[in-house]
């Protein structure tokens, strides 16, 4: 099977979460972003600016980012950074993803009281 040239579909609420996590660290412009997440996960989530500027802005919407232009050469940036909300929000989401992220791993290990292999069968 040829390897996925996109994305696995159950991956919704986890751009919003890497963007959180990746503005909490630094004040990112939209481009910029969009890079720092394949960079940040080795190549292997790429989410395009069709996908980030939506976020971005209901982001900045719901009060959990702030813009602000910035110059770049003849041209403007906008700038996001995460305000205390945001990063409320970041805190909230990691916690409910190690959560998950243990449960399915649990669950893709056999889960509790397996039997071994006869249970997948």
């Amino acid at each position: 099977m040829p390897p996925r040239t996109s994305n696995p579909p159950f991956l919704n609420g986890v751009p919003e979460l890497l963007i959180l996590r990746l503005l909490s660290q630094r004040p990112m412009y939209g481009y910029e972003l969009v890079q720092a997440i394949k960079l940040a996960t080795g190549n292997h989530l790429e989410f395009g600016e069709g996908c980030v500027y939506p976020i971005l802005h209901r982001l900045e919407a719901d009060k959990l980012l702030k813009a602000r232009e910035q110059a770049a050469g003849a041209r403007t940036r906008i700038v996001y950074e995460t305000t205390a909300r945001g990063r409320a929000r970041l805190a909230e989401s990691i916690s409910t993803w190690e959560r998950v992220s243990e449960a399915i791993n649990r669950a893709l290990q056999g889960g509790e009281g397996d039997h071994g292999s006869a249970a997948l069968a």
